[in-house]
């Protein structure tokens, strides 16, 4: 009863901080436009870094990621990383036939991976309340931290893929001006998270 009771836990922070607007959405959401699975596809890539970075924090990688010289060189990539794709993106609508949200990333898998490795929130979130989940976890025991990593991920893949779904309908509904529009709105919100990685790390040196 306790370990579902942790489970349900997790599902709900899980779901918090999923739910919160980030790059990975504005992304999700952007590619999602041109292809129903790309929030899928990006999941995946997510995983990639979610998983192994779950083992390493038990081994302290923890404290090595709350170094603040280390957080702000993160951001300042991070950062650097989500303008560029911004940017490719913006000059993607212009152009007929472009596949801009693809190549800026690499593709969905490709972008999911970049923007989970390079987002400083992303990692001193695991840094901290994601240890401390993993550190509960591990008290139920090995398989509990098994379902703990798949429950927190699971999450990601059904909220991704249900952004991913709606853009790519609704895009459809409203033709390639629609597509357009909601190319634009995630390339500006991407290059806002960009910058603000950046600010934030330039007023920390």
């Amino acid at each position: 009863m306790e370990l579902l009771l942790f489970l349900l836990k997790v599902l709900g922070i899980s779901l918090s901080g999923a739910l919160s607007p980030g790059p990975v959405t504005a992304v999700a959401i952007a590619m999602g436009a041109r292809n129903r699975f790309a929030g899928t596809l990006m999941a995946l890539g997510h995983g990639v870094v979610e998983f192994p970075l779950m083992v390493l924090l038990i081994f302290g990688v923890g404290r090595f990621l709350q170094i603040p010289r280390v957080e702000i060189g993160i951001g300042l990539v991070g950062g650097a990383v989500m303008i560029f794709m911004a940017v490719q993106m913006m000059r993607g609508p212009g152009r007929t036939g472009d596949s801009s949200v693809q190549t800026a990333g690499g593709g969905p898998f490709a972008a999911g991976v970049f923007l989970s490795g390079s987002n400083p929130y992303f990692l001193i979130w695991w840094a901290t309340v994601g240890l401390a989940m993993i550190t509960q976890a591990r008290g139920f025991g090995a398989w509990a931290f098994v379902l703990f990593a798949l429950a927190h991920w699971s999450v990601d893949l059904v909220w991704l893929t249900i952004l991913s779904w709606a853009s790519f309908k609704g895009a459809s509904v409203f033709g390639p001006k629609g597509q357009r529009i909601v190319l634009a709105v995630c390339a500006l919100a991407m290059f806002g998270f960009g910058l603000c990685f950046v600010v934030a790390q330039i007023a920390k040196l």
